[in-house]
């Protein structure tokens, strides 16, 4: 008896917990919310403009503000499931969230009350969504936004957590086939979304249209709560983002004190377990959020600092300069990220082309950016396996082209890709008024929807350029337990990004139409000027290629880098810090 009591001890049933049996739950809960999310995304616009009556501009607008949401939640998801809740709990709170988001936008194609009558034919009048309409439309867009920012930035670090001691060569090994598989769900619920459930809506209407993401998502909720016995959950710790706060506010308590002598020895605070004896010098003013000014005051018996918003490691300040510095890069990427964001106007011009493609098949207008998903696939999968071989041999660069030339050149690449825009356009707006379509915004223009490939298939390589890029810099810039850090950057300029682009297309909208003239972006494309409209994109994309020369000549590079592997090197100032390793991110 005594021996069946050691065996079910609380160390030996964790140890039944995770593993690789865990991996559908994880793997297919994000799977299918993914699916239903972006599943919605491509026809929306139509959703917007046919039965809620929105002019294109502001339809647009609304989906921008949508896309800034999702993007900044997950940032809120990833701090508060790292501080307070945990993975497990967001994950499936979340999961709940954005059940109910997709069963209100549901019951929007469902209730004739939840929309507003269809236009009348013969008077050609429209009556706009009442505030109650537009309320529950809205509210199904933010409880899926909050839904999304729970289960992406958790979903695969709680997966990570299933696989016990990461360090042994075979949990290593596994862990990697999780994120390979992680990673291959990924790219398939997109194409998925993209293609079936856009399908679908297109030819069986709203209500079914809508319902199967409902349905979808109900199975991520199911299997994910399925695996509940079986989860490692980890319990959470203190966020990155609380160490940046109490870097900010120690320092500004601090900056009456003075900066210690060079030949001092235990001045700054290393906390446990850190090799770091000295900050660096740069932005030398958080320094003094980790200098000891009282050791019996400041430190408590284990060591551990007293008041941590008083007094923070040198790895904290460093982590933070490592934020700070790449900002200015960061921030180059937000331009590439408005032109990369324009789902809506693509699908209004595709949805008055002729888009027939074999037999009596049509390509839905929703799924043209499957060219870029598709684009950006393929080149990494040449790049990759084919060019980094050939071209490292002659760069002495690991990864071939030198990261920050392939964001410089993702950059240019949207130049081209927001030209070919405009000028596609420019020759679709002149067919549809040769024919005389001006008047009849829905009627199929004699041009094949295929022109607009090239432009999808240019954003898609623009993107496989600079986002992955960025990411990569990001990367090798941060220490390696700033990973998240690093992902959570990205998704907020995609965030900024949005709202930008919302900004823009209301700018364009507002003084466009001045005078009793038709708006550049009017919902009748025949009568707008959506080429104009891509040239002021084009614009804003050449001087952001000039800003980021600049931002590339001044931040680009830096000899003093800190982080928390086990390379220990001096610094150009004398102070012996770490280096971080420069890590080998694989497309």
């Amino acid at each position: 008896m005594e021996n069946l009591d050691v065996e079910k001890t609380p160390e030996k049933l964790a140890r039944r917990k995770g593993g690789l049996r865990t991996m559908p739950f994880v793997i297919a809960n994000e799977a299918f919310e993914k699916i239903a999310s972006f599943g919605l995304l491509p026809n929306m616009i139509l959703y917007l403009t046919f039965k809620y009556h929105f002019d294109a501009a502001t339809g647009t607008s609304i989906l921008f503000i949508w896309g800034a949401t999702s993007n900044f939640m997950p940032i809120m998801g990833a701090f508060i499931s790292d501080s307070y809740l945990g993975r497990f709990l967001v994950i499936g709170i979340a999961t709940i969230i954005s059940l109910t988001g997709l069963i209100l936008l549901w019951l929007t194609a469902i209730l004739k009350q939840a929309k507003p009558p269809p236009c009348d034919p013969y008077k050609e009048i429209c009556i706009k969504p009442n505030a109650a309409q537009i309320a529950l439309l809205f509210t199904s867009f933010v409880l899926m936004s909050i839904g999304a920012g729970g289960i992406r930035p958790c979903s695969l670090a709680f997966g990570a957590d299933q696989f016990d001691k990461p360090e042994n060569p075979n949990n290593e090994r596994i862990l990697q086939s999780f994120f390979s598989w992680y990673y291959a769900s990924v790219g398939l619920s997109l194409m998925i979304s993209i293609t079936v459930i856009v399908y679908i809506q297109t030819e069986y209407g709203w209500i079914i249209g809508f319902g199967v993401p409902v349905g979808l998502m109900l199975v991520s909720a199911v299997v994910f709560f399925l695996g509940t016995n079986l989860y490692i959950k980890e319990k959470p710790n203190k966020s990155l983002f609380t160490g940046f706060a109490q870097v900010v506010v120690a320092a500004l308590k601090n900056k009456h004190i003075d900066f210690p002598s060079k030949d001092s020895d235990g001045c700054y605070y290393r906390g446990n377990d850190s090799k770091i004896v000295a900050p660096t010098q740069r932005l030398r003013f958080l320094n003094k959020a980790c200098i000891i000014q009282n050791a019996e005051k400041d430190l408590s018996p284990d060591a551990s600092a007293s008041d941590p918003w008083s007094l923070c490691t040198i790895q904290q300040v460093e982590q933070l300069k490592s934020l700070i510095k790449v900002l200015p890069m960061w921030s180059t990427g937000i331009v590439i990220a408005v032109t990369l964001s324009q789902h809506s106007f693509p699908v209004l011009q595709a949805n008055t082309l002729n888009r027939h493609f074999i037999g009596n098949f049509n390509i839905p207008a929703g799924s043209f950016g499957l060219f870029g998903i598709f684009t950006l696939t393929l080149w990494i999968a040449i790049y990759d396996r084919i060019l980094v071989p050939y071209i490292s041999k002659y760069t002495k660069n690991p990864r071939g082209i030198p990261v920050q030339y392939r964001m410089g050149i993702g950059l240019l690449i949207s130049c081209l890709a927001t030209t070919v825009s405009a000028l596609v356009e420019k020759n679709r707006r002149a067919r549809a008024l040769e024919e005389g379509l001006a008047e009849f915004p829905k009627a199929v223009v004699n041009m094949s929807a295929m022109w607009l490939i090239p432009q999808h298939c240019l954003s898609g390589l623009a993107e496989a350029f600079n986002a992955i890029g960025q990411i990569e810099y990001y990367y090798s810039e941060f220490p390696k337990n700033m990973s998240s850090v690093a992902v959570a950057l990205f998704t907020l300029g995609f965030a900024i990004a949005n709202l930008i682009a919302s900004f823009i297309v209301t700018l364009v909208d507002h003084y466009s139409k001045k005078g009793g003239k038709e708006s550049w972006v009017s919902t009748n494309l025949n009568k707008g000027h959506y080429d104009y409209y891509w040239w002021i994109l084009t614009i804003l994309s050449v001087g952001n290629v000039l800003y980021y020369i600049i931002c590339s000549c001044l931040y680009g590079n830096d000899d003093e880098k800190v982080s928390n592997e086990d390379e220990v090197v001096e610094d150009k100032n004398g102070a012996t810090i770490e280096m971080a390793k420069s890590p080998k991110i694989s497309y």
